[in-house]
């Protein structure tokens, strides 16, 4: 039977077996990001600024070239080493990582060079007064050494460094082997210079200058400086890598240690479950068999967003999870905009067979434009956001792709089905609210004046706080957390660091989450805050995360959010002047979306929360969902306007809010208890996150009924 209904069964089934398939099992197929397994991401600046302009060509693919090799030597699985911008470069270590060793492995320029000593007085006692060009002075074990600038051979004439015990001085040195060139340039240069010292230089620093007894021509050298084993090894490393062509400098670190990984797949995988199994047992209760269609879209959602991040290659990050655990209460919307105007249809005495098709093709004009809106948001979040972030808005478009399709396509043809084969005789549901006559409108006046003393209190409030309530995302620094074993005094910890004389480091503890402590200081401090901590509690604690932004990324960081919000509001604006034809629509509901925005951003300084990457996040959610209840209303007004042309705007606009409020509730009350899930049982990084959220959500369906619309009226009236 070649029709319609079959086709539809035959591409859905198809569909949903490859992404079963495809994804399974999942902890091989979906890619984990850092914040989950642990790792290393650091964004490093190559510093040019002492190069030629030839010099400068290529220096940024020379330096990612060098990094690689050294990463390759320490064994590391799957690190991701590319260019980013013009002078940048992404670096990402997964697993269980030592950040000290790694930050000296991968930012050490190494730049290997011999030069004789002078020994002549008369010259050293001129240069002591003033270097020529031909001469550089350096120390060595608290003496002046003045050495010939010129290298005679650098660490492009090796071939090979290797590591050993020096049994006689009792510590590790490197031992050098030249290649054919730099074996010529050793011969010849001791050689012609015995009895004379040869320093051996690298980075600026002398690491010995022995004297030369005799010509060697084995061409090999060995470097000693009292190295324990790490510092020889490493040392060794980094020669055999080459040089790096400039220095570089760490811009952005984000070191995630495993125990936070784990804490935050556990948590964000119950707070996925919890807040899907409270949403379908709502759908469950209030839409009786509806709702179990819907739960079963639910399910096939969630399949296809993971079958979208395989097929993308995408990486699925913390917040990434976040916007899974929204999608859950997103993609619900849509089948309830169905099964209200389901409903509507029934309640007019209509075929169920109809009921059905006209509530499909009545709420498809809706579907459309709430999820465009929100996915323009999750475009910025992409095109503007940084790592995670990222993550969150690939997530967030494939959730809203995939939920359209289940919401229209597969629930239709499961009701369509079961009509064919008469099997579905009725449809009830559970009514929260019937025909309601609120006269919305009336309040519009005190509505705006509450909004606007909200709002000019929140920003008095923020600039008042301007300083400290931007995290170090935004203003610079760093942020250090320990986890300990066993129970700690907080101010026994700051009198021992104030005890080794460990200043400008701000320590603070949790309430909710016991034995961890956090410490913010605006340079990196990690490694005397790790000797103290290695002092008076040895093998006592582990390292949570260090996060560092400077203060160049964070300025850019904070450009980049603010144009994110820009273009998405922008973007929001056209897209609803083009859909209901009217400016002041769209002006309105711009307008609503920057109230929304704004109480939320208030409502997270207000309550502590630090304005960070995610918050901003949170932020673009808001401006991309909170519209959705006011295209509800609004597509009610565009499809009542032509019927009602003897009533007046105002009871046009009070109608469509009447007709359209049980929608508004309860896909504003799904969504909320979904975020809901993320607040309370997920991981505490995202407690700021969906803090605002729920406060933007909520204040967006507010202001869908009593801001957006009730503007038109001002607008119209202006004019």
């Amino acid at each position: 039977m070649p029709d319609k209904i079959s086709w539809r069964l035959i591409l859905v089934s198809l569909l949903l077996v490859i992404s079963v398939f495809t994804v399974l099992p999942l902890q091989k197929k979906i890619s984990l990001g850092l914040d989950l397994k642990g790792g290393m991401h650091l964004i490093m600046k190559v510093d040019t600024s002492s190069l030629t302009p030839k010099q400068k060509k290529g220096a940024a693919q020379r330096a990612l070239e060098v990094i690689r090799n050294r990463i390759d030597e320490l064994g590391v699985k799957e690190p991701l080493i590319q260019p980013q911008g013009r002078d940048e470069l992404l670096i990402q270590i997964p697993g269980v990582v030592n950040r000290e060793r790694a930050l000296s492995i991968i930012g050490k320029t190494a730049l290997l060079k011999f030069e004789l000593v002078e020994e002549n007085p008369d010259i050293i006692a001129a240069q002591m007064k003033k270097t020529s060009p031909e001469y550089e002075v350096l120390d060595f074990k608290g003496t002046k050494l003045v050495l010939k600038k010129k290298p005679y051979i650098t660490g492009a004439d090796l071939s090979d460094a290797q590591f050993n015990y020096n049994s006689s001085e009792l510590s590790y040195q490197v031992n050098l082997t030249f290649n054919k060139e730099g074996a010529k340039k050793f011969s010849d240069i001791t050689q012609n210079n015995v009895g004379k010292r040869l320093a051996i230089i690298l980075d600026g620093k002398v690491q010995s200058a022995p004297r030369i007894d005799e010509p060697i021509t084995t061409g090999q050298a060995r470097i000693r400086g009292n190295f324990s084993l790490d510092e020889a090894r490493d040392l060794a490393l980094v020669l055999r890598s080459g040089a790096l062509p400039c220095p570089l400098y760490v811009e952005e670190e984000r070191t995630i240690g495993p125990l936070l990984g784990e804490d935050s797949i556990r948590k964000g995988l119950k707070a996925t479950a919890v807040s899907g199994i409270a949403v379908a047992l709502f759908m469950l209760v209030y839409y009786l068999f509806a709702g179990f269609v819907a739960v079963l879209a639910l399910v096939f959602n969630l399949v296809l967003i993971l079958f979208g991040l395989y097929l993308l290659k995408a990486t699925l990050t913390l917040p990434g999870i976040a916007g899974i655990i929204l999608t859950v209460g997103m993609a619900v919307d849509a089948n309830v905009l169905i099964f209200e105007r389901i409903r509507e249809e029934l309640a007019v005495k209509k075929p169920l067979s109809l009921a059905i098709k006209f509530g499909y093709e009545k709420a498809f004009r809706t579907i459309l434009d709430s999820n465009v809106t929100t996915f323009i948001a999750a475009l910025c979040l992409f095109a503007f956001g940084t790592g995670p972030i990222k993550g969150f808005g690939v997530t967030l478009m494939l959730g809203i792709l995939a939920s359209m399709f289940t919401a229209i396509v597969f629930t239709r043809l499961v009701f369509d089905i079961l009509l064919k084969y008469k099997k579905l005789k009725s449809l009830p549901m559970l009514s929260m609210i019937k025909n309601t006559n609120i006269n919305f409108i009336s309040k519009i006046k005190v509505c705006i004046t509450l909004s606007l003393l909200l709002i000019i209190a929140g920003a008095g409030y923020f600039i008042k706080g301007k300083d400290s309530v931007y995290g170090i995302d935004f203003a610079g620094g760093q942020i250090q957390e320990y986890q300990f074993k066993k129970n700690i005094n907080i101010n026994k910890i700051r009198q021992e660091f104030k005890q080794e004389g460990v200043k400008d480091v701000n320590i603070y503890s949790f309430k909710d989450r016991k034995n961890i402590i956090a410490l913010r200081s605006l340079k990196d401090s990690f490694k005397e805050v790790k000797s103290v901590l290695d002092k008076y509690y040895p093998r006592g604690y582990d390292v949570l995360r260090v996060e560092k932004v400077g203060p160049v990324v964070g300025k850019l960081l904070r450009k980049k959010a603010v144009m994110a919000v820009i273009f998405a509001l922008l973007g929001i604006l056209f897209y609803v002047r083009l859909r209901f034809r009217h400016f002041d629509f769209a002006l309105a509901a711009v307008i609503a979306l920057f109230h929304d925005v704004l109480i939320g951003l208030f409502s997270a300084v207000f309550f502590s929360y630090k304005i960070n990457l995610l918050i901003v996040t949170a932020l673009l959610t808001i401006a991309g969902y909170s519209i959705n209840d006011t295209i509800v209303v609004y597509d009610r007004i565009r499809e009542f306007t032509p019927r009602a042309r003897k009533l007046s705007l105002r009871e046009i606009i009070n109608s469509a809010i009447n007709q359209t409020l049980p929608r508004t509730i309860i896909t504003s009350l799904t969504t909320i208890i979904a975020v809901l899930g993320i607040f309370l049982l997920g991981p505490y990084t995202l407690r700021g996150f969906s803090f605002t959220m729920l406060v933007g959500f909520v204040v967006g369906t507010y202001s869908s009924i009593y801001i957006a619309s009730p503007l038109v009226i001002l607008f119209r009236k202006k004019r």
